[in-house]
Formats: C-alpha cells, structure tokens, sequence
C-alpha cells in the first residue's frame, strides 16, 4: 500500500430534500451547479444521485485535490452568484469529508491527513 504523509484528496458530500413534484427541475439545477463546479482547478468530478429508497432524496458529490480547491471555488464570485443559492439548499449537516484511504484501479492509497491534532476537541461554531 503507497503511503502518502500530508497530501489528502477532499469529498464534499452534501444531500438535499427535493420537492415530491420538483425531480426534474431539482436535477437541472444540480446539474448546472456541477458542470459549474468541474471547471475549477482542483475538482475531480462531480456525481449527482438520487436515493433508490426514497426518489425525494438526492445527493451532490464533489472531489477535490485538497481542501485549498474547494475553498477557492466556493469563494468565486461565479459560485457566489450561481451555485450558492443552489447549495444553501443542501441539508444542514457537515459536507467535507478529508479521504483517508482509498482504493481504485490504480490500486490502494492511504495518508496520514491534515487535520491539526486538535481538530477533535474544538467545538464547530453555529
């Protein structure tokens, strides 16, 4: 397995509650925020997945080289303007995830993070 030590990839997982009569017009937006999304520097790609249980929940993900990439696209003035109102939308939950440990085609990845050691024991602001 390759050990990378610092260099982590970021997912960003945010879910939203579509209106029961909204399917399609909830995954046009969704897909205009992706294709807005994936032309930054640093995104991966972008999925957008509605539940096979329960066809009004949906779920936008994004991947990220680093933390640094989303946080510069989502301070865009572009996103700002066309993707926030879309977003602010997701349910209120924590959306970025820093990945661990990964497996592909080209095989496993694991890496230590870049959290600070400290990062468990402070409180999230509301």
């Amino acid at each position: 397995m390759r050990q990378d030590v610092c260099v982590a990839d970021w997912v960003v997982v945010m879910r939203f509650a579509a209106a029961a009569d909204g399917a399609g017009q909830f995954c046009d937006e969704a897909s205009q925020v992706a294709r807005l999304l994936a032309g930054f520097d640093g995104c991966r790609g972008v999925e957008v997945a509605r539940a096979s249980d329960d066809p009004l929940l949906w779920v936008m993900v994004v991947r990220w080289d680093s933390v640094g990439s989303y946080r510069r696209a989502l301070s865009s003035y572009e996103v700002k303007l066309n993707a926030v109102p879309f977003l602010s939308r997701a349910i209120d939950e924590p959306t970025a995830f820093e990945v661990l440990y990964g497996i592909d085609a080209a095989g496993e990845r694991a890496t230590s993070g870049d959290l600070a050691g400290d990062a468990g024991t402070v409180e999230r602001s509301r």
